[in-house]
């Protein structure tokens, strides 16, 4: 069923008959079919991936044998705390203004699956998520709240740091975006020539974002965003992209694979 140019097909599978309750409830809400507990993942021939509820866990999984492992949202996993000190994290806090004696309000308004919210965060910023893939929200809920109950004081305090707004940004009331200084946009890259350049476990990911997002939706989103009483707006692109909106940045940073056009409209408090 794994066809190209098509929406996933995707069910709920609760993990235990324990969750079937919580599975269910989540199913109703997203509109999904729910499979019976004890389901296998690699026997399923019906749906191209599922939606494991695993007590506060959740993870997408793809269907049949020899499939990739699972997408969640884990922000104490080890590729996250190896982010707290890497490179690319000082290009992102240097292009949104960390660093002043002000905490930041951020409003990420393509979370994704929250990686660059969560190093702004770890960073000292405050930050308000927005993912309107609701199968991605979701994930990015079930992360927050691992992350909130782990008894990890340093997860516990960078996701006390974190809000999610399931939802187009371009939709949020007032009050949300009151206090932002910086909205932070990561939209989809542009397909790569590399098959090996995407991860085999993220390609689920990806498909169901670019079923989610017209192809001329990021340009809208960059002048939506252009229009609002922020101090500035933070896009980050591949190395060599063309700018979003053939719009040209007050300035750029650059790093070897990505960077981040950074449009100014008045100093930062």
């Amino acid at each position: 069923m794994h066809e190209a140019n098509r929406n996933p097909e995707l069910a709920l599978l609760p993990a235990t008959a324990a969750g079937s309750d919580s599975a269910a409830g989540l199913a109703r809400r997203l509109g999904l079919p729910l499979l019976a507990s004890g389901s296998s993942p690699l026997d399923c021939d019906t749906h191209d991936a599922l939606l494991i509820v695993d007590g506060r866990a959740l993870r997408l999984q793809r269907t049949g044998r020899g499939a990739p492992g699972p997408v969640a949202v884990d922000f104490g996993s080890a590729a996250m705390r190896h982010r707290r000190h890497a490179g690319a994290r000082e290009l992102l806090g240097r292009a949104v203004g960390q660093g002043g004696k002000k905490m930041l309000r951020v409003l990420d308004a393509t979370a994704g699956l929250g990686t660059d919210a969560f190093v702004l965060a770890d960073q000292g910023s405050e930050v308000v998520l927005c993912e309107r893939e609701p199968v991605i929200a979701e994930l990015l809920r079930s992360g927050l709240q691992v992350a909130a109950g782990s008894g990890d004081p340093w997860l516990i305090n960078v996701s006390q740091r974190m809000s999610l707004c399931p939802g187009d940004a371009r939709a949020l009331a007032p009050g949300h975006l009151q206090g932002v200084d910086v909205i932070y946009l990561d939209p989809m890259f542009p397909p790569r020539r590399k098959s090996a350049a995407v991860r085999k476990e993220m390609a689920l990911f990806h498909s169901l974002l670019a079923h989610a997002i017209d192809p001329q939706d990021a340009d809208a989103l960059l002048l939506w965003a252009l229009r609002q009483d922020v101090a500035r707006v933070v896009v980050k692109r591949p190395a060599k992209a063309p700018c979003l909106a053939a719009r040209e940045p007050s300035h750029t940073i650059s790093g070897k694979a990505v960077r981040y056009d950074v449009y100014v409209h008045r100093k930062l408090p």
